[in-house]
């Protein structure tokens, strides 16, 4: 029973989804669990610590400046490690580029705790601390594509929103389990209370190894492999073919991954130098957002299977355009209330209801032969955008005030509201009437089951 994809292509994958499908998309999770708590916490630590212990000569607002630009730094680079772990998924396979960028995350991690600071090695510390972080910055380019793909192509078609959903959940997960990381150390004296959250990771990677070391290769890009129709240079197929959609895709990321950065990341630090918050506090205002942000994102990827990719997109990003002014007015009062709300709308409805939509509608944008490429390109290209906002939204604070960094996410919100209006639907009403159809009729043949290439 041959079914064709949004993509206009025929594919010969499980009706169902794989045997393997659960497996899969908890192996995919626990990785990109890891290497968000590897990465987040890395803007946890620059937001909250970096600024005094890799740059103490320089007056506050300096130090915070070139924190955030080595956070920058890490964004910048994960496009080229997009474009290496999506050529090699698509060459060699997902499971491979799943297993290498884990091991080399975790390892900077681990490092990044162990570095010397300012006060032991002068110039040399933010050097280090830089080139570890560029490390970090290409593992997780590598990263994205594989997890979500991975997850995609062993999903059961009717439900590829909520499986992918599930890697994406290890997004609001590592940033929980950072800043748990974080406040538990708060107070430790000295280094220590940042220095902890980073040798932590060492558990974490043995824990993703393991299970991603059991994750099979996605059955879409083994029946390509197997029927000839890996294409020779993905990434240039996607330059020249695809490149409306990879313009698209980036829009729709930008206005996730940068929100993020102006709602989260620079917020983080203007409640606690704006005297709104302490550390503490601040800290637990981002970990009530993220416990709640888990359920969030996978309820987001099972309402895209209900009713679509588009409509929660341009819900999410409507909302970021009339919540950046009353974000600030809100976290201006002190309020720890106040703050708290704010991280949740910012967190559960604006970045989750994006987050909670990318994985499947990315995926069905492209084909399976140059799918890793494609997807993986756009995601970290937008990141780029995003690793330097919160130094963008430092320098417009400092220029016009909370106004400005609420100005920016406004704007970021308007990108994304557009992208998603301009980026066609992959799974409307006929589309999931006809996949409805195909797992009924699976559901009956066990034949069905494996649908043949036509």
């Amino acid at each position: 029973m041959a079914v064709t994809t949004p993509t206009g292509r025929t594919a010969g994958r499980p009706v169902l989804g794989t045997e393997h499908k659960k497996r899969v998309a908890i192996g995919s999770a626990v990785g990109t669990t890891v290497e968000n708590y590897d990465f987040i916490g890395y803007g946890t630590a620059a937001a909250l610590y970096f600024g005094d212990a890799f740059f103490p000569d320089s007056d506050p607002t300096t130090a915070l400046l070139l924190s955030f630009g080595t956070l920058g730094i890490g964004f910048a680079a994960r496009p080229l490690g997009g474009i290496i772990g999506g050529y090699l998924g698509d060459k060699v396979g997902r499971r491979p580029v799943l297993i290498a960028s884990l091991l080399v995350m975790g390892v900077a991690t681990v490092v990044i705790g162990a570095l010397p600071t300012y006060e032991t090695v002068g110039i040399l510390a933010p050097i280090l601390l830089v080139t570890v972080r560029v490390i970090q910055g290409l593992a997780f380019g590598a990263e994205w594509g594989g997890a979500i793909l991975m997850t995609y192509e062993h999903a059961p078609w009717k439900r590829k929103g909520a499986y992918t959903a599930i890697p994406q959940a290890g997004f609001p997960l590592g940033l929980l389990l950072a800043n748990l990381a974080f406040l538990a150390s708060a107070g430790l004296p000295g280094d220590w209370a940042w220095r902890v959250p980073f040798l932590l990771s060492s558990v974490l990677i043995g824990a993703g190894m393991y299970i991603r070391l059991k994750v099979e290769e996605s059955p879409e890009f083994e029946d390509a492999k197997e029927h000839g129709q890996l294409v020779a240079n993905p990434l240039a197929q996607v330059l020249r073919q695809d490149w409306r959609n990879l313009v698209r895709a980036f829009g729709l990321r930008v206005a996730e991954t940068a929100g993020y950065a102006v709602s989260i990341s620079f917020v983080t630090s203007y409640v606690h130098s704006e005297g709104l918050a302490t550390r503490p506090q601040t800290i637990l205002a981002i970990v009530v957002a993220a416990l709640l942000g888990f359920p969030a994102t996978l309820l987001w990827g099972h309402l895209t299977d209900r009713v679509g990719r588009k409509p929660v997109y341009v819900f999410g990003t409507s909302l970021m355009l009339v919540f950046g002014i009353p974000m600030f007015l809100l976290v201006n009062t002190g309020s720890l209330g106040a703050i708290i709300a704010v991280f949740v709308i910012a967190f559960v409805f604006c970045q989750n209801s994006l987050g909670g939509t990318q994985g499947a509608w990315f995926a069905e944008l492209f084909s399976t032969e140059t799918r890793s490429s494609g997807a993986s390109l756009a995601y970290q290209l937008a990141a780029v955008i995003s690793g330097f906002t919160a130094f963008w939204a430092v320098s417009l604070h400092s220029a016009y005030g909370w106004t400005g960094p609420a100005v920016l996410f406004v704007v970021y919100g308007a990108v994304g509201l557009v992208a998603a209006l301009a980026t066609p639907e992959t799974f409307d009403r006929s589309r999931r009437a006809e996949v409805e159809r195909a797992t009924a009729a699976a559901r009956q043949d066990p034949a069905a089951l494996a649908a043949p290439v036509a």
